[in-house]
């Protein structure tokens, strides 16, 4: 009895730490200058006032699935779980695609059309379940008409109610396979004293070029802060740059206008040019098909 007591508890705990908590998080490729973002806020909060909406960014890139799946993969681990994201880069919208609903072996949700936006984050957390959003229940009411605003229509509207508890996650749709389409990409690997590694995001606001390679992995060749670093950047097939940086700490290490290396905030290799902009300088930019090379 002592047992099935203590199996009761521990299912308990782990039911209540996938609950939704209210929190509604928005992301889009939609940007900022008319009212599509302020109209898919206006449907959540016809769902419940009760929500709290936070957004992530509306700057993706038009179309950028890849930058998508980055951003999302980049915030989502600081929100706690029961969080409910709505991610809308749908260059398929009204396509065959399907619309569904992740939720993640850490408790989180990812309400989406299922393109490429999961890749990273199916990695990172973890795949629980997936469920397809069943587009007769769970659909603004009289929407059917139009084909071009899922986002409104059908993800806002989703997550909304799976975020105020309105329905449960086994009311969004029928279950899945636990598979996401996929976005290939170069994962950071050593080989012969070269590590490789793919370049998936800009720090966009400065310039700076973030890469995949985490710190761990830089070490693997003695890297240390001071260190010299061989640096080579491809696009496809294409070398772009190549340069010697010097690995620092901060930027106040560095002369102004000086390019160097550095370990960002999320701990993996980035390049820099203290003060400028490394991407506009050089021309190097990001996504799937960029790389990059490290040796000694």
């Amino acid at each position: 009895m002592m047992k099935l007591y203590l199996l009761f508890f521990l299912y308990a705990i782990s039911f209540s730490s996938f609950s939704q908590n209210n929190v509604l998080v928005f992301q889009s490729d939609f940007g900022l200058k008319d009212g599509a973002v302020s109209a898919m806020k206006g449907v959540a909060i016809g769902v419940s006032t009760d929500l709290k909406i936070f957004d992530l960014t509306h700057e993706i890139p038009a179309y950028n699935i890849w930058e998508a799946a980055y951003r999302l993969s980049q915030a989502a681990q600081y929100y706690p779980a029961g969080t409910v994201f709505v991610s809308v880069c749908d260059p398929g919208v009204g396509t065959a695609r399907h619309s569904v609903v992740l939720l993640t072996k850490s408790g989180h949700y990812f309400v989406t059309p299922d393109n490429g936006t999961l890749t990273l984050i199916a990695e990172q957390l973890g795949i629980q379940e997936i469920r397809e959003i069943d587009e007769v229940q769970n659909r603004r009411q009289n929407s059917n008409e139009s084909y071009t605003f899922h986002g409104r229509d059908v993800y806002a509207f989703t997550g909304a109610r799976l975020a105020s508890k309105t329905i449960t996650f086994e009311e969004v749709g029928p279950k899945l396979p636990n598979e996401v389409v996929k976005i290939d990409y170069q994962k950071p690997v050593l080989e012969n004293g070269v590590i490789k590694g793919g370049i998936p995001v800009l720090d966009i606001q400065y310039g700076n070029v973030w890469t995949n390679i985490d710190k761990k992995t830089a070490e693997k060749l003695g890297l240390k802060a001071g260190d010299v670093v061989r640096v080579q950047v491809f696009n496809g097939a294409e070398k772009v740059y190549e340069g010697k940086l010097k690995l620092v700490n901060t930027f106040g290490e560095a002369v102004i206008g000086t390019a160097v290396c550095y370990f960002n905030s999320l701990l993996n290799f980035s390049i820099a040019v203290n003060q400028g902009n490394f991407s506009e300088k050089y021309k190097v930019f990001s996504g799937a098909h960029w790389s990059i090379l490290l040796s000694r």
